[in-house]
């Protein structure tokens, strides 16, 4: 008689657990998303235009493709965005000619029909790089990673950074978004790095991930990502060649002040950071200088160590964090990369272990909330150009943007004369990224050991063993 193996109970119930947190995961995602979307959409109706957005940099961005068109002086001395200008403010155009050229396509549209695509645009962006970073931490597709795209969307939605580039309708999250989308791709697209040469010609600073590819030996996408740029250049030259002359050969492209006082309290990078504990911006260069060299340096050391030992993403936003310290202007707005950041923590707190997962866990929160948007009236700070009031770094008092193109560098600004509390909470952002610096760095020389132990040979052991042990 031949026996009958009994059903093991758990079986089923181990298969189909997944589905079930997949689909609750999901659910919650939805319902956590929606409510956000709605809350945001609650604002809008119920408080004036300038409450939720004033779209400056939208406009700058839209003059500089009506510029093109036009084929007019796009580098003129007093270039204004003539329909929300802060007072006393001159808003320049202080991106390269071929930016201008890509800013043609939002000619296309009215206005005020811009500014509502913006939104759209921007949230949509900010959903994409957080599937595209789950993607890139190794996660399927399937309902699991879209619910929690949703869930952390709705979380990081509410961030500073991501709400002040709502406000202003700037395209940071656009050029993150590529960045991330370019470098998750197969290494065997032969295109891969394009999206970096695109981005670095809109705006410099993604430049600093050529070196990460050559560092990390990914020489072909760091030719592509190079090739990309200097074509991006030489349209520049073509379409607008007065202009490329400016920018290119006069040295424009180095003058840092034609953005603003990089003292004030929204540039949230090491030179922001040097200007306002030296009290001036001529002293504060050379030191400057010197940090951003021992910052690049260590910075690109660390994520290429990161990726070696297999971390690939916690070593492309290593560089991105390296990035934005050594840049001379971060704006507040820039610090978009805390997105993927928090959701690379996220991700590896999901995988860790008993202590390691709750200090990930509380590591993630801890920065979101760093970068929240909390209004600065819970501090008793006044609110007094709209929606700029929130996020933590806006709590101490901070010079009016447009005094510096009136009266230049002068030792009597706010930002000078900061003290202990205001100190720490004025330069919020720039200091959280220097822990994080740290923190990185440690993990990569951590990470890099490890995957030296898991490969090392030992005397009668093969290394596929070895590490097979190891593990």
């Amino acid at each position: 008689m031949t026996a009958t193996r009994p059903a093991v109970p758990g079986s089923r119930l181990a298969a189909r657990a997944p589905r079930h947190r997949a689909a609750w995961l999901l659910t919650a995602g939805m319902i956590a998303f929606a409510v956000t979307i709605g809350v945001y959409i609650g604002f809008i109706v119920t408080h004036p235009a300038d409450r939720w957005m004033i779209p400056v940099d939208l406009n700058v961005y839209r003059e500089g493709g009506l510029v093109v068109r036009h084929l007019t002086p796009l580098f003129r001395p007093h270039r204004l965005a003539p329909l929300y200008e802060w007072p006393g403010r001159q808003l320049k155009f202080t991106y390269p000619p071929f930016a201008a050229m890509a800013f043609t396509i939002l000619t296309l549209a009215p206005f005020a029909v811009l500014t509502k695509i913006s939104v759209g645009v921007n949230i949509a962006a900010l959903a994409a790089t957080i599937w595209i970073t789950l993607g890139g931490l190794g996660q399927r597709r399937g309902f699991a990673r879209l619910g929690a795209t949703l869930l952390l969307a709705a979380a990081l939605f509410w961030t500073e950074p991501v709400q002040r580039t709502l406000f202003l309708g700037q395209i940071e999250l656009l050029l993150m978004l590529l960045i991330i989308w370019d470098q998750c791709q197969p290494d065997s697209r032969w295109w891969k790095g394009a999206g970096i040469g695109i981005a670095a010609g809109i705006k410099l600073v993604p430049l600093i991930f050529i070196p990460y590819l050559l560092l990390t030996r990914r020489f072909r996408q760091a030719a592509v990502a190079s090739g990309v740029f200097a074509a991006t250049v030489l349209a520049g030259f073509a379409v607008l060649p007065g202009d490329s002359t400016k920018w290119w050969l006069d040295g424009l492209f180095v003058q840092g002040s034609r953005t603003g006082f990089v003292g004030w309290e929204g540039n949230q990078s090491l030179f922001g950071l040097i200007t306002r504990l030296v009290g001036s911006m001529t002293d504060a260069q050379p030191i400057w200088l010197l940090a951003a060299a021992m910052t690049v340096a260590a910075g690109l050391a660390c994520a290429a160590l990161l990726d070696r030992a297999g971390h690939r993403l916690p070593g492309l936003l290593t560089c991105a964090l390296t990035g934005l310290l050594v840049s001379p202007i971060s704006w507040d707005h820039h610090w978009v990369w805390v997105v993927p950041g928090v959701v690379a923590i996220a991700g590896y707190a999901a995988r860790a272990r008993s202590a390691a997962r709750w200090a990930l866990a509380g590591l993630a929160v801890a920065v979101a909330a760093v970068f929240g948007a909390w209004p600065v009236t819970l501090w008793g700070a006044p609110v007094d150009m709209g929606a700029f009031g929130e996020g933590l770094i806006w709590a101490p008092p901070n010079t009016s943007p447009g005094t510096y193109f009136k009266y230049g560098d002068r030792p009597w600004y706010i930002e000078y004369r900061w003290h202990g509390f205001e100190l720490m909470v004025g330069n919020l952002y720039v200091l959280t990224g220097m822990a994080l610096f740290v923190l990185l760095m440690v993990c990569a020389i951590r990470a890099s050991r490890a995957s030296a132990t898991q490969v090392k040979p030992v005397r009668g052991i093969s290394p596929a063993s070895a590490a097979s042990a190891h593990r």
